[in-house]
This record gives structure tokens, sequence and C-alpha cells, in this order.
């Protein structure tokens, strides 16, 4: 007999598991009233917030799969109204039936980001955690994963909110002065107005700092190794990444492509990236390696240049240190120092850092190690680090224009009070308070299918 399938408004439903194989595949769905979906795709009642083995059925009867469904009524979900997960085996052709399936029974295919989003939209998370769920999918460090983790548990949408309220109290204080102008100075000297609003400074300064962090550990930095041929940079890629990602031989020209490797130092992600010896070549494939290199030192961090200490820099060297972009960090390495006596060493120069070393013996790594992590100003905040997205830093430096503008404008309580009502809506688009459609159309675009 063929279940009827019943009608539920806006129920969406996707794959919540990576893509490929594995030993569980979870299908999730959201919407509202599932109980009679969930009898419809296992025949059974199902019971909140109980695991029950059973087997997802199709429009027949016949069995498509077996496995948990587990049952959330609103508003106790992931997402504030009713959710159900079906846990089978992880093939994709399995999965993909079972996702069929829950289509034919009138859910639609969820768009990226939506179960987030729609968590966000019934007051499950703050905006701030909502990101922290992608955050802490794509992070490719641990130090990243658990300042990420601290995020979605609401550690800095709390610390968010606690400057809210602090520029709300002090709002509050001076738009009561408003209505007595003639002792609007006085008011605010005797309630120690200026003196809250250098607290929120202070405390807005530390939070864009760790922010700034934050955003290392979440994005990393790219650091692109360039040279002549046959001076070390695959060996000096090997050495950091700690196992042979690239080929090394004495033969001019085996890097023929770019080679990619992410480090962690201190949890920061350095996305290292080996490329092609730069020289003129007639050999097309070569060419077209040193042209993919020159788009990598475009959208380089750091450059790391990469001499043989045996010879020191090359006319080739200062042509190519020529084409490099203005504005790029760069490090001079001076490589194979074990062939020519040289002792590791940090040296500064008019013309920048340089760094001498071995790839091939990993005498000086650790220098080059802590260059790195000077270039991109890491300091050590312990656990407090705030995984902090771009527009999370734009927002922090808003909200600190405005309390510094607030401070020139004591004269003037109009101004004032509408520095901090400014200050105030900055730190709210971090949270989601003041956030438009489109912006949340665009953060929530970029998560998962099934988060």
């Amino acid at each position: 007999m063929k279940s009827p399938a019943p009608s539920l408004p806006d129920t969406i439903a996707a794959a919540a598991t990576a893509a490929g194989r594995g030993g569980i595949g979870v299908v999730r769905v959201s919407g509202a009233a599932l109980a009679p979906f969930a009898r419809a795709l296992t025949g059974r009642e199902p019971k909140p917030r109980h695991a029950a083995f059973t087997h997802f059925v199709d429009a027949v009867g016949k069995p498509i799969d077996e496995g948990i469904l587990l049952y959330f009524p609103a508003p106790h979900s992931f997402t504030g109204e009713d959710v159900i997960e079906l846990q089978g085996h992880g093939g994709p052709v399995v999965l993909q039936l079972v996702l069929a399936r829950c289509l034919e029974l009138g859910a639609r295919l969820a768009e990226p980001g939506e179960f987030s989003r729609r968590a966000f939209l019934n007051g499950k998370m703050d905006l701030a955690q909502a990101e922290a769920v992608a955050d802490l999918i794509e992070a490719s460090t641990v130090a990243a994963a658990r300042s990420a983790v601290r995020s979605l548990s609401g550690v800095f949408s709390d610390e968010m909110h606690r400057l809210t309220d602090a520029l709300i109290d002090l709002r509050m204080l001076v738009e009561a002065t408003l209505d007595f102008p003639d002792e609007d100075v006085e008011f605010l000297e005797n309630a120690r107005a200026l003196e809250r609003l250098d607290t929120i400074r202070v405390k807005l300064e530390g939070v864009l700092e760790r922010a700034r962090q934050g955003a290392l550990l979440r994005s990393g930095m790219n650091v692109v190794l360039v040279g002549q041929p046959n001076v070390g940079k695959s060996s000096l890629l090997n050495c950091l990444a700690g196992e042979e990602r690239a080929i090394v031989t004495d033969i001019a020209g085996t890097t023929r492509d770019a080679v990619r490797e992410t480090i962690a130092i201190e949890g920061i992600p350095i996305h290292v990236i080996d490329t092609a010896g730069l020289r003129e070549t007639a050999d097309p494939v070569e060419r077209l390696g040193v042209e993919r290199t020159w788009r990598e030192i475009a959208r380089a961090d750091v450059i790391l240049r990469i001499v043989d200490a045996r010879v020191g820099p090359q006319p080739g060297d200062d042509a190519i240190d020529a084409a490099l972009p203005e504005g790029v960090e760069r490090i001079t390495i001076f490589n194979k120092i074990d062939l020519c006596g040289l002792e590791p060493a940090r040296l500064q120069h008019d013309d920048g850092v340089a760094i001498h070393l071995s790839a091939q013996l990993a005498l000086g790594v650790d220098l080059l190690r802590r260059e790195l992590l000077r270039v991109a100003g890491w300091h050590a905040h312990g656990d407090d680090v705030v995984l902090a997205r771009e527009r999370h830093l734009v927002a922090l430096r808003e909200a600190l224009t405005h309390v510094v503008a607030a401070r020139t404008q004591c004269g003037a309580l109009e101004l004032f009070a509408e520095e901090l009502r400014l200050a105030q809506v900055s730190i709210g688009e971090i949270t989601g308070e003041f956030s438009s459609d489109d912006l949340l159309g665009v953060i929530f675009s970029r998560f998962c299918i099934g988060k």
C-alpha cells in the first residue's frame, strides 16, 4: 500500500555528512509537524529525543535502508523547528535514495547554510554563533577549532552583549540629560560618563586585538617560495611540512606546477606554496609553470625569496626581486649553509630580513618559523582568541571609531549620544541584531548544504 505524502509547508532536507563513502550517512530534515513525515518514511510513530532502530521505506513500503531515527519536536531542536535525523549507511547511492524519498514526501532540497539560517532566525543562536558552525567545520588547526567551539558556545557573543549593554546604559544616561542643556557637562562629570566611555574603549581595543589574532587562526597566510631553479625551494617546503611533499632533484625545472601544503605554527595555518623556478625557458610546460608562479606571487601575503648561500644573489635574483609586487613582505632565505660553513642566523638589512638556514638538515628553520609569526603579527593570547571574520573586524573598528569620536563631543550631547548609537549598531552587526537580509544571504550561502 502506498504511504500518503503528508502536506508539509516549506520542509527542507539535505545530506548532513560529507560526500563519499563512510560508515554512517545522515540525512537531516527540518520543518513543521514532522511526525507524519517520520511515519510515512519509517512506518512507526517517532518518539521525541529517542534513538529508534528502524527501516527507511519507499512509497510501496519496501526498505531503502536501515538505521537510526531521531526526532526532535520544536522548539527543542537545532533549527527551532521539528527536526528529523536519519542515520543510515554511508554509501552515496543509498544516501541519495533516502534523500530522494524525503523529497518525494514533500521536502525540498535545502540551500547552503539553510539549517543554520533557520536556527538563527528562530532565535536558537545569534549570527556570530551561526558563523562559528562553519568555522568549526573549516578549521585547519587545533587552535582554530578550539576557538570556533568557544564562539559556538556563545563566549564571543556574550562579550559583544556586555559591550552593547554598557553602551545602552551610557546612552540612557546621556539622552536623559538632553532635557537639561544647561547642566549637561556637569551632569556628565558627576555621572563619570567619560570614565565609563574610556572603559568601553579599552575593552573594545582588547577585543579587536584578539579578533585580529583570531582572523589569523581562521584564514592563516599565504607564503610563496620563489627563486631560481635548484636553490632548494622544494627542500624547504618538505622541511616545513615534515614530509616529502615535493620532488627534489638536481635537475633544473623539476617543479612544474605549484605544490601547496598547510602547516601550523603556534596554531596559525601557514599555506606554503612551492613554485616553479623563475627563469627564461623554451620548454612550454615549464613556461606554464613560471606563469602560474607569478599568479601565486600576486596572491601572496609573504614572499620567501630563496637564494643559494654558496654563491649569494645572482643577476637573475635581482631581476626577480625587481619584479616582485610592492607592499608584500619579503624574507630572503640563504639556503644550503651546510655546504659553505655558515651558521644559522637572522640578519636585519636595510632591504629587509635575511635568514641563513639549511633546509636539507633543518638547521635554522626555527628562525624562519619565528620570523613568519613576527610578520603575521601574532601574539599569544591563551584561550581567549576570537576566531574573527573580516566583517567582525570591520564592525569592531567602526565601533571603536565611534567611541573615540564620542570622546571629542563632550560639549554637544546630541552628537555624543549619536556616536554611542552608531557604536551600538556596529557591534549589533556582529551578532545579527542589525543585519540586512542581503548580508544574511551572503553569509549563509557559504555554509555546507547540510548545515
